[in-house]
């Protein structure tokens, strides 16, 4: 099949996905993004969480994507680096960034508040925080937010709290150290990603409590991170309001009032379900598929097979088998590592030049493609269509 030119990523929209297999018939793998459902599905955070919501631009930077979710309403921002403050303030001046990685540069601290005006940081230690005093000149203008460790919990997918978290102990020290500065000050955890269970939440205020019980000093901002799921084959995601209901009651349990404000960081929440990929069969041995994408583009968190998305297969003309089989799907790099853990349900008689369309792919896609062997994918367009677990 004769390969067309990619597309600029702002060229053209399509009706669906099968539409762009059918203009484009593409050899290359094309990420194909729903904007109304970013939008609507960031709204239904804003209007269900019980505080502000800040999006986690480490999960999804594409500018179609930031577009779509600043439509919805987001105005706020999880940033991990320079360059995603950049790209937000640069972007959106109105935009405020919250620099939450807990260990930063030097330089990036001290060009985050004095170019960008960032004036909210994250640390997990008293070396971090004097960081930030240092690099910001003093400045009693910041606002310093302690990350607490968290435990490991049922129903978490990826567990990260054995890199970054201070021990309730330790957060104390560190809240007491930044209000003698004169500074505002903010407690937050992260539950881990792809997190299924609520109650890790109950948890992680619970710490919180403890930390202002122990330091006396009352936080300006509570944190309760990230870690909201998504919809995953064979891995459904509990309601929002479940969750939603789980922070009001914590925050009552440790008395937070009215004059605390209370932040969300979701990131695969709002954009996992709003964009799929479209990759092609480049040959069939048996039950096995090659496909152009995988574990080092689109597809890496699909390797260990916790998490899988959605299949459907998009042959131009139709005409595929009604009978179903099992096919593992193996990605384009010479590296035998490159398959995805699991099997996938596609037509029996799928075959080379035939399309997949996976869907779920908008969170940690992209964003962690590398160009390894010399494949990459970054090919974008729009889709107005439901995606597969939604179609009629």
């Amino acid at each position: 099949m004769t390969a067309h030119p990619k597309l600029r990523h702002d060229e053209r929209a399509f009706p669906d996905v099968a539409s762009v297999a059918m203009a484009l018939q593409p050899s290359y793998p094309v990420y194909c993004l729903r904007p109304r459902m970013l939008q609507a599905t960031a709204r239904h955070f804003i209007e269900t969480f019980p505080g502000e919501v800040l999006y986690a631009v480490k999960c999804n930077p594409h500018r179609l994507v930031l577009d779509a979710l600043y439509r919805a309403g987001i105005r706020q921002f999880d940033v991990a680096s320079l360059p995603e403050i950049a790209q937000i303030a640069e972007s959106w001046g109105e935009a405020v960034c919250h620099f939450m990685h807990p260990v930063k540069s030097r330089a990036a601290i001290a060009s985050a508040y004095k170019v960008y005006g960032v004036r909210s940081f994250a640390v997990d230690h008293a070396d971090e925080l004097r960081k930030v005093i240092e690099e910001t000149d003093g400045a009693t203008d910041l606002t310093i937010t302690v990350r607490l460790a968290t435990p490991p919990v049922e129903g978490v997918v990826f567990h990260l709290a054995s890199k970054f978290g201070a021990s309730v102990e330790e957060a104390t020290e560190i809240v007491k150290a930044a209000d003698e500065r004169g500074l505002a000050t903010g407690l937050s955890f992260h539950v881990g990603s792809q997190c299924r269970n609520p109650a890790a939440y109950a948890l992680g205020l619970r710490r919180v409590g403890a930390v202002i019980a122990g330091s006396g000093v009352a936080p300006r901002i509570v944190d309760v991170g990230g870690g909201f799921p998504a919809d995953y084959v064979g891995h459904a995601a509990p309601a929002l309001e479940r969750f939603a209901e789980t922070v009001r009651a914590g925050l009552r349990e440790i008395g937070l009032g009215p004059a605390v404000t209370v932040f969300a960081e979701p990131g695969r929440a709002l954009v996992a379900a709003g964009c799929s990929l479209l990759v092609q069969v480049q040959l069939r041995k048996g039950s096995q598929l090659y496909i152009n994408d995988g574990i080092y583009g689109s597809l890496s968190e699909f390797q260990k097979g916790a998490l899988m998305p959605g299949a459907r297969l998009i042959r131009l003309g139709g005409g595929a088998s009604e009978r179903l089989e099992d096919f593992a799907l193996g990605g384009p790099t010479c590296d035998s590592e490159d398959v995805l853990q699991g099997s996938y349900r596609l037509p029996a008689d799928v075959r080379e030049g035939d399309w997949i369309e996976l869907d779920g792919v908008g969170a940690y896609s992209n964003a962690m493609a590398s160009h390894f062997n010399g494949f990459h994918p970054d090919t974008f367009v729009e889709v107005y269509d439901e995606p597969p677990a939604r179609a009629p």
